[in-house]
């Protein structure tokens, strides 16, 4: 690195510190020690902080409630159309430890053998229920029996309701 690249580094680097030393002076003037303000200074000020912390919050909370149901969108889609394949058996299996770990430290009780064989045996009667009604969705596609039939989708008044209401919503989710 050249002379002139470090000197201008190091100014680059003093010139952020003077501005950080005079946004911290600023706010200190400001907030200082708000207990020797008056009444109404302290109202106003906790009021002021309390609108911006929850204005942000509200701003962040909706954009991480958007970008995480539409991931669980677009992974639905996605499985849907096969493009990928989910274990849900791996996910339940996980899913159970994770619950059983929840009950033990807020009951501060173990489950018992008998409640596991209960959960494994109805695990395995809904794998079996979804292997036969499998065999019979071979003869037809998903959206046969939804959208209309083997010639193609029929549109009714519940899917143009349905299209309205998530419009709607996405329309209200976006605009707030």
């Amino acid at each position: 690195m050249s002379d002139w690249a470090k000197t201008q580094k190091n100014q680059t680097n003093k010139n952020i510190g003077k501005m950080s030393d005079d946004a911290s002076k600023f706010l200190g003037g400001i907030l200082g020690d708000i207990s020797s303000r008056s009444a109404y200074a302290q109202i106003g000020i906790g009021a002021a902080a309390g609108w911006a912390t929850g204005f942000a919050t509200m701003k962040v909370g909706k954009f991480a409630a958007f970008a995480i149901g539409g991931g669980i969108i677009l992974m639905e889609i996605a499985h849907q159309e096969g493009v990928i394949e989910i274990d849900w058996s791996k996910i339940c299996r996980k899913l159970d430890k994770v619950t059983d770990k929840v009950e033990e430290a807020v009951t501060g009780q173990e489950k018992s053998w008998v409640d596991k064989a209960e959960r494994s045996l109805d695990r395995k009667l809904d794998r079996a229920e979804e292997l036969i009604k499998n065999k019979t969705k071979k003869a037809k596609k998903w959206y046969s029996t939804l959208i209309g039939d083997e010639n193609g989708p029929k549109i009714n008044d519940l899917h143009i309701f349905l299209t309205a209401f998530i419009g709607g919503v996405a329309l209200g989710i976006a605009s707030s």
